[in-house]
C-alpha cells in the first residue's frame, strides 16, 4: 500500500486545499460530461467554496501527504461510533497510485471508535462509486433522486435548485 500521512490542515494551506478540492471534483465532472456539464454549484465549481468551507469548519480537515508531496485532502466528522466522510479528494495527477485507499485506511486508524462510516457521491462519479464499494468496503444503502429526495437537503426535490436531480448515492461501511 502507498505510504501516506494525514496532516491536520493548516490555516496557511486552507486556500490551496479548497482550490485542490475543486480541481479534483471538476476533473471528474469534465471527464464524464465535458464542457456541457450543468452540475456546478456556484462559480462553475462542482463543490462551491462555501460548501467546502462549511465542511472544514464543522469537521476535521487533513491534508493527504504522499512523502513530502501534497496529494489530496480529506474532511471527516465523528460523533461517537458514527463517522461521516464529508470530502475525500486526490489530485488528478496522483490518481491510480493507491493514495486514496491508503488515506482511507489512515482515517479508519485515526478513529477506531467509529463502527459505521457514511458518505455520498453523485450518480455520475463512477470512479468514486468503484472506490467506495470495491476498494473501501462501503455498500450503497440509498439512492436520492427526484422520487426519493434526501431528507437532509433543504433543496432536495426542487429540480430547479437541485444540483444533482439525477441522483446521489449514499454509502455506509460497517467496521467489524
Amino acid at each position: 500500500m502507498t505510504k501516506v500521512t494525514l496532516c491536520p490542515l493548516k490555516s496557511d494551506d486552507r486556500e490551496q486545499f479548497i482550490r485542490d478540492n475543486q480541481e479534483a471534483f471538476n476533473y471528474g465532472a469534465l471527464e464524464e460530461f465535458g464542457r456541457r456539464d450543468d452540475h456546478f454549484e456556484k462559480e462553475n465549481e462542482i463543490i462551491s467554496r462555501e460548501t467546502i468551507e462549511n465542511c472544514i469548519v464543522k469537521g476535521e480537515a487533513y491534508r493527504i501527504m504522499a512523502g513530502d508531496k501534497k496529494a489530496g485532502g480529506v474532511v471527516i466528522k465523528v460523533n461517537g461510533e458514527r463517522g461521516s466522510l464529508e470530502l475525500l479528494f486526490v489530485s488528478p495527477k496522483e490518481h491510480s497510485k493507491g493514495i486514496g485507499f491508503a488515506a482511507w485506511h489512515a482515517v479508519e486508524k485515526l478513529h477506531p471508535e467509529v463502527k459505521v462510516w457514511e458518505t455520498s457521491t453523485p450518480y455520475f462519479e463512477k470512479r468514486n462509486i468503484h472506490f467506495y464499494v470495491n476498494r473501501c468496503g462501503f455498500h450503497i444503502v440509498e439512492f436520492f433522486n427526484r422520487y426519493h429526495p434526501d431528507p437532509g437537503d433543504p433543496d432536495a426535490g426542487n429540480e430547479l435548485d437541485d444540483q444533482f436531480p439525477d441522483g446521489m448515492f449514499r454509502f455506509e461501511k460497517i467496521v467489524k
